[in-house]
């Protein structure tokens, strides 16, 4: 697949399966990680990666932010299975340096173009991934489970595998609804 194509035909897969990235598979997705805009280089990103036992670690990590926050029941149960929908998360943290060029949300971009290359690497290796956000991103819990401090940001959490489905062909907006020339 050409890179325009794959650009232009990006699409989420939600429902994941094994196998996911391999060694090889996986160090070229965190090459295009690495790849990102990253202004002054100050690489501001981290990547926590989730698999097999993993999961369940970081399952039990969203448990104790569902308890922290009076979860009870199905809600509290969930949360410890969020994780275990694919093979592999990759948490994407953008770990901000002090920089008089380079403010916080300019660092925070960066980690997301990271995740984006990511999810582009893996649908170009034939895999699937969704990258899904949600308050586990933001919970003060999960933040200092993943040491997450400042003004870090765990800019979302990336699920990888292979598709359990073709995904559906979703219509594109017209880019022409959200461009102006002055």
């Amino acid at each position: 697949m050409d890179a325009l194509t794959l650009l232009t035909q990006r699409h989420s897969s939600p429902r994941l399966t094994e196998p996911g990235p391999d060694a090889s598979q996986l160090d070229t997705i965190l090459a295009a990680a690495v790849k990102a805009p990253d202004h002054a280089a100050l690489t501001p990103w981290q990547f926590v990666i989730a698999q097999g036992e993993g999961l369940l670690k970081l399952g039990e990590i969203f448990y104790r932010a569902a308890q922290a926050k009076g979860e009870s029941g199905e809600a509290l149960a969930r949360a410890r299975l969020l994780p275990t929908r694919a093979p592999m998360v990759i948490t994407v943290i953008a770990k901000v340096q002090a920089h008089p060029k380079v403010p916080a949300i300019e660092q925070h971009l960066s980690a997301g173009c990271a995740a984006m290359a990511m999810q582009m690497a893996a649908q170009a290796l034939g895999l699937g991934g969704i990258w899904r956000t949600g308050s586990y991103a933001f919970d003060p819990v999960v933040r200092q489970a993943l040491g997450v401090e400042g003004e870090d940001q765990i800019v979302g959490f990336l699920y990888l595998g292979t598709p359990l489905s073709k995904a559906p062909n979703k219509k594109s907006p017209d880019p022409a609804d959200y461009v102006c020339y002055l």
